[in-house]
């Protein structure tokens, strides 16, 4: 059997290497290559530099060969390099849930000559979705065994139980079928995640939950006037009080007077985490998430939704934190200080989709956040399982209370999972003209600059 690698030649063409079958030049022309566009490769071992040659290309023809080609389709799939299937009758792996079609280009073995003017043919916005899909495809389902025998029971389950199975639209699009849980919902529109791809648009208003813990003491302390800022909000729907404290719930007559639904409800476990359950007095998709003594006004409120609702599939708030690796202690370090970047954003003033506490990934992070009692940073739990950074938005203040308890709960969290689920993210989002110079009445939100 012959087994080939294509490269580049100074002259304008591409020869073909043959282990077995010596070497042969055929008619690919450095001007259609685009760097080193098109690889072909069965046997790399003889190849010094496979990994970076790879890497800098863009197409890679699998042939027919020992194990179907299967070790090299991985290869190319974790290197972004577009597969070019030319093997005929080929059943690709999970492509009972996987549109490879996405991902790759299914040639026909016959018709070897075509090859060159199918690759030619792909146009630069197809080849960077081809691109993004091989390393979603191969982060979520093929980077390490656990992922790979999680997908076959998953798909084993769907066989099973196949009322309630994903859909390909599921399993195809970002974060992937083995989060998007058919306990929840099979119906993609249920998913924030797909709202674009179905052109769905998010909630129109939300539901505020208050965390409480210390007692109401009067109608000039801080939570009543939370409560009536928030209320004040056009996209406010209703007010949730989880009442966490020792103390008895206060009368009705001690609350103050709101245009919208006030619900106080009192915890039956009085932890932390409490606040993301799915409590049934949430009527609303989307969720503002508050601790008692956040200090926010009724514009903040309106931008903050206004920002989450372009990107619902994220959390959106004001507090922001990061995270940094400590050579000299060999630990993660928790840090407010002002930099470029940050990695998780509080839910002390923060909006994310109610759908998300029904996640069995993050039950899990927020019962293990019950023993530690300091896990507040949600966005740890969202980029765990979606990949995707929180939304930051003007930023509001900085409490350096509890930093070495919550930096120990950080390395005990990661250590947990055995790795680092935080990512860096560098957004933030201003209103219009925010702190431009000019008339104050050109502005929508004109109050947050005053803060």
């Amino acid at each position: 059997m012959c087994y080939y690698c294509l490269y580049s030649t100074p002259q304008n063409s591409v020869r073909v290497h043959n282990n077995n079958c010596g070497e042969e030049e055929i008619p690919f022309y450095r001007k259609d290559l685009r760097q080193n566009q098109v690889v072909m490769f069965h046997n790399t071992d003889q190849i010094k530099n496979c990994p970076e040659l790879l890497h800098n290309s863009t197409f890679c023809l699998v042939p027919r060969g020992r194990r179907l080609g299967s070790f090299r389709f991985l290869e190319a799939l974790q290197a972004a390099c577009i597969p070019v299937i030319l093997s005929n009758g080929w059943e690709l792996p999970f492509s009972e849930v996987i549109d490879w079609r996405k991902a790759a280009i299914i040639g026909d073995e016959r018709l070897l000559l075509q090859v060159p003017s199918i690759t030619r043919s792909v146009g630069h916005d197809r080849i960077l979705a081809l691109r993004q899909q091989t390393q979603f495809l191969w982060d979520a389902y093929f980077s390490s065994i656990a992922k790979i025998v999680l997908t076959t029971l998953e798909i084993i389950q769907d066989r099973v139980d196949s009322l309630i199975s994903r859909n390909r639209l599921l399993w195809n699009s970002l974060p992937g079928g083995l989060y998007a849980l058919p306990q929840y919902s099979t119906d993609a529109a249920q998913f924030p995640f797909y709202y674009a791809l179905l052109g769905k648009s998010p909630s129109q208003q939300f539901t505020t939950v208050i965390h409480l813990v210390t007692p109401l003491q009067s109608q000039i302390s801080p939570v009543v006037k939370l409560i009536i800022a928030v209320a004040k909000s056009k996209f406010c729907a209703q007010i949730v009080v989880l009442w966490n404290c020792d103390k008895p719930l206060p009368p009705r007559n001690k609350w103050p007077s709101t245009s919208v639904p006030l619900t106080v409800i009192e915890g039956q476990t009085k932890t932390m985490s409490s606040r993301f359950f799915p409590h049934d007095a949430i009527i609303t998709d989307a969720v503002l998430s508050l601790d008692e003594d956040s200090v926010l006004s009724t514009n903040e409120v309106d931008f903050a939704f206004t920002v989450w609702q372009s990107f619902p599939e994220r959390i959106v708030g004001y507090p922001a934190r990061s995270h940094y690796w400590d050579s000299s202690r060999s630990r993660w370090g928790y840090t407010s200080k002002w930099t470029n970047e940050y990695s998780m954003v509080l839910t002390g003033a923060a909006i994310y989709l109610s759908m998300c506490t029904l996640n069995k990934s993050l039950k899990m992070c927020f019962l293990f956040a019950d023993c530690i009692m300091l896990i507040q940073s949600y966005s740890l739990t969202l980029s765990l399982f979606s990949h995707m950074k929180g939304s930051k938005v003007s930023s509001r203040w900085a409490d350096p209370d509890h930093f070495a308890q919550r930096q120990s709960c950080m390395n005990a969290f990661s250590h947990w999972l055995g790795f680092m689920p935080l990512v860096h993210s560098q957004m933030r989002l201003d209103p219009v003209l925010f702190r431009d110079q000019v008339s104050i009445l050109r502005k929508k939100y004109r109050d947050i600059e005053r803060l």
